[in-house]
């Protein structure tokens, strides 16, 4: 069980500036700030419950942008780093015949000023009550080792550990390495969250039930596997539960997947962690409203749903 007096759900990851393609000839964006931890931490904090960020700044226009944005999100900042010569980074989105997004060009001009362990406060995580990461940073040596960090901070801190595998194949050198870098978290997760692409991918399957098959052996109390308008497949406890989500007619799935994992996170951290399937069902149930609301806008960090659309 969580404790009450927790401060905030904690998450560590890369701000981005999103690029997003104005329609599907992929020739025209619009500017946003994105990426899916800051998503996430922006999304919790929409819905009512705090959150705090842990990434890494520059003193630039772009930067400055970003915290501006942060900050207007209700996001806490206090365990972030400023690095005067950092620079944020960028991602253009192009979209599918069929409103999906495609990562197609990064732009990191500072890939080697990152987050480091020696960085991260012991205060940020005493008072998580959940460590949300990505794989987004896990490519590089430096972030890789801070991340580990923070999971030893999570683990002796008593916070839920929940990792989005959010894989992004331009970022690593090889699928290998992609592949083993992120297996090598999961046995430590409380809630491990993929796309069906993510989870056929890892566990290198082609079947849900081969793919559980595979992931048995790493003892995730809980894998979440979501599958766009068919809702979500969950793993609790070693037994699957499908959860359905009513269709909406999608505009831009960019973020869907964030505000998904924002709505179980906020869960988690205002009524606490579930002790049981059904109660793990109604959490899920309310990530798949949001992920289908946020599916319905434009944008990713822009889309993020705020409680009260949820409640009308």
């Amino acid at each position: 069980m969580i404790d009450s007096k927790k401060k905030h759900v904690l998450i560590y990851g890369d701000a981005f500036v999103d690029y997003i393609a104005e329609d599907q000839s992929n020739t025209a964006y619009t500017t946003f700030l994105g990426g899916a931890t800051v998503n996430v931490a922006a999304g919790i904090s929409r819905l009512g419950a705090p959150s705090a960020f842990i990434t890494v700044t520059g003193n630039d226009a772009t930067s400055e942008f970003v915290r501006d944005e942060l900050r207007k999100e209700g996001v806490d900042l206090k365990f972030a780093k400023l690095e005067n010569g950092k620079r944020v980074s960028g991602v253009y989105i192009h979209l599918t015949e069929d409103n999906d997004r495609i990562f197609q060009t990064y732009i990191d001009e500072t890939p080697d000023i990152q987050v480091e362990a020696s960085d991260l406060s012991v205060e940020a995580f005493q008072h998580a009550s959940v460590l949300h990461i990505c794989s987004g940073t896990m490519f590089h040596p430096t972030a890789l080792k801070t991340t580990r960090e923070a999971v030893r901070l999570a683990t002796v801190s008593g916070a839920l550990l929940s990792i989005d595998a959010n894989i992004r194949p331009l970022r690593w050198d090889s699928e290998e390495l992609c592949r083993k870098t992120i297996m090598s978290f999961v046995e430590e997760a409380d809630l491990l969250k993929l796309t069906e692409e993510e989870f056929f991918f890892l566990t290198e399957t082609d079947t849900l039930e081969d793919g559980i098959a595979k992931l048995t052996p790493y003892r995730i109390p809980v894998v979440l596997v979501t599958a766009g308008e068919l809702g979500t497949f969950a793993v609790i406890e070693g037994n699957t539960t499908h959860v359905g989500v009513e269709p909406v007619v999608p505009v831009d799935t960019t973020g869907a997947g964030d505000a998904f994992i924002a709505g179980i996170l906020r869960q988690i951290h205002l009524k606490g962690q579930p002790e049981t399937r059904n109660e793990w069902i109604d959490y899920i149930s309310f990530g798949n409203k949001l992920g289908a609301l946020c599916a319905t806008k434009p944008g990713a960090l822009s889309a993020m749903p705020r409680l009260e659309e949820i409640e009308e």
